[in-house]
C-alpha cells in the first residue's frame, strides 16, 4: 500500500503490499536297365516307374529285385529292377565223391552260375543282388538338387496289388520273420542285413522314412531355461556394452549426487525458526479497500476476544464504510471491523468474531530492549503473507514523525521509535517486531527508503526500519479498546514550528490569537513562558519541536518531567506533570 508521500526527511509508512529345396529328389537310382512298357495284366505301380513285371513269377527267383548296395536314407532310390532272363534247364551231373570239396562260393554280389551254385539256397522271391553303378559317398556333397543328409525322407510310393491277386506263396517272408530268408548250412554267409531290404509291393502302406508320429525324448526343461538365460544375458550384454560405448563417446554420465538424510525439525525456541513457528499462528494479514483507496497491511492478536493491534495508516482507507479483510497464518479469513484508532500514535484497533482458535501474542517489556538485541519481524511485505525477517535493535529513542501528507499535520505521527535493520518493506506495517523469546516489543510502522523525498513513489527497506514501542502501544490500545479514543499527555503550549534553532522553542503566540502558553495548563504551573527555548527533557538533548513532542507523548498523562530551558540566554529546570488530551 502508498502509505504516502514522505515529507522532506521523513520516514515513510509501509503498508503495501514450464530362412532351396523344392522337395525334389534328384537322387542316383541304380536301375540296371531302363524301364520297359508294362506287359497286359501285369500291375501297374501308380506313382512308381514304369517296369515290366511278369504275371507269375519265376520259381525260385523274385522278379522284384532290389539293387544291392551301401544303405541309402530316401528308399525313393530304390526302383524295381526288370525281371532277370530265364536261364537254360540244365541236366544235373553226377555227384561227386564226398571227400571232394565244393567250389568256394562266387562273391555274394553277383549271379552264382556253376555246380556250386544251389538256387534253392535263395529264398523265393529274391533276385540275385546287383551290385551299384557306383557306391555313394555317405559324407559326400550330395549331386546338385538331391537332398543331403538334412532333409526329410519323402513317402515311399507302394504299388498297389491287383484286385483280387494273391501275393505266390512262400515268395514273401511273415510279416513277423525278422530276417528277410534263413540261410542253408555251408551256405556263404550272408551279407550284414543292414545290406538287404525286404520289399512287399503288396504289403500295407509304409510310412515315411521320417520321425513323425514317432515318439521323440522330451528336451529337458531345464536345459530350455538354461539356454533362454544365456540368450537373455548375451542380448543384456549387448546392449550394455552398446550403452556404455554412447556413454563413453558422448560423455553422458549418470551422476548421484551426496546428500544429507532427514533431520530433526524442531528448533531452539530462541532461533528465528523458534520464534517464527511460535508466533506465526498470532499475526494476520489485512487487506483494506474504501471509496477511493485499498491497501494492504499486518496486525497481531491481542487477545481471545478477537482484538487485533496494527497501525491507523493501514485502516485508514476503509474510512467509516470501507471493508476490512482479515487473513490468518493458516488461510482462514475473516471480517473485521475498527475499534479506535489514533493518528498521532499511528495505531488502531479491529475486531474479528465468531473466531475460534485464537493465539494472541505475548507482550514483552520496550525499556528492556538493548541496542544489539536480535529481533525477528513478521509481516506481509508487497502481500507476501508470513514473511519472516530478522536484524537487531539498531537504536533506541530515535524520535520520527511520519505521515502528513495531509499538509495541516493532524495525520503526522509522532514516534520516540526502536530502530532496526530487519528488512521491513510496503505490507509490513502493524506486524509484530519480536524478540529473543518471541515477545513482541515494537510495532513495525515506518522505514527510511533511498531516495525517499516529495517526489513520491514507494521504495525497499536499505536497513532502516522503525518500530513503535510496544509500552506505548500497549497502553494506546487498552484505550482504544476501552473507550474508543486514546489521550495524549500534553504540557498545554505551542511550540513555533518554523524555528531553526536547537531546541524547541515556544512561540510568541498561538496561531488563533489566543496565549502560546494555556492559563492553568502544566506549562503555565510549572512557570513556562512564550518564546522560552526546551532543551532537553530529563536530561536529554532536544533539537527540534518534533522531537520535544515526541518525547512528551512517549510517556503517560500524569507522568513527571524534568524540563531544561533557556530564557534570555539563562538555562532553567523545572518540573511538571503532564496533562491529557483527547484525539
Amino acid at each position: 500500500m502508498n502509505d504516502g508521500k514522505p515529507t522532506g526527511s521523513k520516514p515513510r509508512w509501509w503498508s503495501r503490499p514450464t530362412p532351396r529345396g523344392d522337395g525334389s529328389t534328384a537322387e542316383e537310382t541304380y536301375d540296371l536297365a531302363p524301364p520297359e512298357a508294362p506287359v497286359q495284366g501285369e500291375p501297374v505301380v501308380p506313382g512308381a516307374p514304369e517296369a515290366s513285371v511278369p504275371a507269375e513269377p519265376v520259381q525260385g527267383e523274385s522278379p522284384y529285385a532290389l539293387a544291392q548296395g551301401e544303405p541309402v536314407e530316401d528308399e525313393s532310390a530304390y526302383r524295381l529292377a526288370p525281371p532277370a532272363p530265364a536261364e537254360p534247364v540244365r541236366e544235373p551231373e553226377p555227384a561227386e565223391p564226398a571227400s571232394a570239396q565244393p567250389e568256394p562260393a562266387a562273391p555274394v554280389d553277383e549271379p552264382v552260375q556253376g555246380p556250386g551254385h544251389d538256387p534253392a539256397a535263395r529264398p523265393e522271391g529274391i533276385a540275385a543282388p546287383r551290385r551299384p553303378l557306383h557306391a555313394p559317398d555317405p559324407y559326400g556333397t550330395p549331386p546338385y538338387g538331391g537332398p543331403g543328409p538334412w532333409a526329410p525322407a519323402p513317402p515311399v510310393q507302394r504299388p498297389a496289388p491287383p484286385a483280387g491277386a494273391v501275393p505266390p506263396q512262400g515268395a514273401y517272408p511273415a510279416p513277423e520273420a525278422p530276417a528277410p530268408y534263413s540261410v542253408p548250412e555251408g551256405a556263404p554267409p550272408a551279407p550284414p542285413s543292414s545290406q538287404w531290404v525286404q520289399y512287399d509291393p503288396w504289403g500295407a502302406a509304409g510310412q515315411p522314412l521320417s520321425t513323425a508320429g514317432v515318439p521323440q525324448k522330451r528336451k529337458s526343461s531345464r536345459g530350455a531355461l538354461v539356454l533362454g538365460a544365456v540368450v537373455l544375458a548375451l542380448v543384456a550384454g549387448g546392449i550394455g556394452g552398446g550403452v556404455g560405448a554412447y556413454v563413453e563417446r558422448n560423455g553422458v554420465t549418470h551422476v548421484d549426487l551426496p546428500q544429507a538424510g532427514k533431520g530433526p525439525t524442531g528448533r531452539a525456541p530462541d532461533s528465528v525458526a523458534g520464534i517464527a513457528a511460535s508466533a506465526l499462528p498470532g499475526v494476520v494479514t489485512l487487506h483494506v479497500s474504501g471509496e477511493s483507496e485499498s491497501g494492504t497491511g499486518t496486525g497481531f492478536v491481542l487477545d481471545n476476544a478477537g482484538h487485533i493491534l496494527t497501525n491507523n495508516h493501514v485502516v485508514q482507507p476503509a474510512g467509516s464504510s470501507g471493508d476490512i479483510s482479515v487473513t490468518f497464518s493458516g488461510g482462514e479469513t475473516a471480517r473485521a471491523t475498527v475499534v479506535g484508532r489514533d493518528s498521532g500514535y499511528d495505531l488502531a484497533v479491529v475486531r474479528v468474531t465468531g473466531v475460534t482458535g485464537l493465539k494472541p501474542l505475548p507482550l514483552g517489556n520496550s525499556d528492556n530492549v538493548q541496542v544489539g538485541d536480535p529481533v525477528v519481524a513478521i509481516g506481509a511485505p508487497f502481500d507476501l503473507s508470513n514473511t519472516v525477517t530478522s536484524g537487531i535493535i539498531s537504536a533506541k529513542e530515535r524520535p520520527i514523525t511520519a505521515g502528513g501528507e495531509k499538509g495541516d499535520g493532524s495525520d503526522v505521527s509522532y514516534v520516540d521509535a526502536l530502530q532496526t535493520d530487519a528488512p521491513i518493506n510496503p505490507g509490513n506495517s502493524g506486524g509484530p517486531l519480536l524478540d529473543s523469546r518471541a515477545h513482541v516489543v515494537g510495532i513495525n510502522s515506518a522505514i527510511r527508503a533511498a531516495g525517499n523525498s516529495d517526489s513520491g513513489g514507494q521504495g525497499g527497506s536499505i536497513g532502516l526500519g522503525f518500530a513503535i514501542p510496544v509500552n506505548q502501544g500497549k497502553r494506546v490500545a487498552e484505550e482504544l479498546i476501552n473507550t474508543g479514543k486514546a489521550t495524549h499527555p500534553v504540557i498545554g503550549v505551542t511550540l513555533d514550528m518554523k524555528f531553526t534553532g536547537d531546541g524547541a522553542r515556544v512561540g510568541a503566540k498561538a496561531a488563533d490569537g489566543k496565549p502560546s502558553v494555556t492559563p492553568g495548563g502544566p506549562g503555565a504551573t510549572a512557570g513556562i513562558k512564550p518564546e522560552d527555548v526546551i532543551t532537553k527533557v530529563d536530561g536529554q538533548r532536544v533539537h527540534s519541536a518534533e522531537e520535544l513532542i515526541v518525547k512528551i507523548r512517549s510517556h503517560r498523562p500524569g507522568d513527571r518531567l524534568e524540563l531544561t530551558l533557556k530564557r534570555g540566554g539563562q538555562e532553567q529546570r523545572l518540573t511538571l506533570t503532564l496533562g491529557s488530551a483527547t484525539s
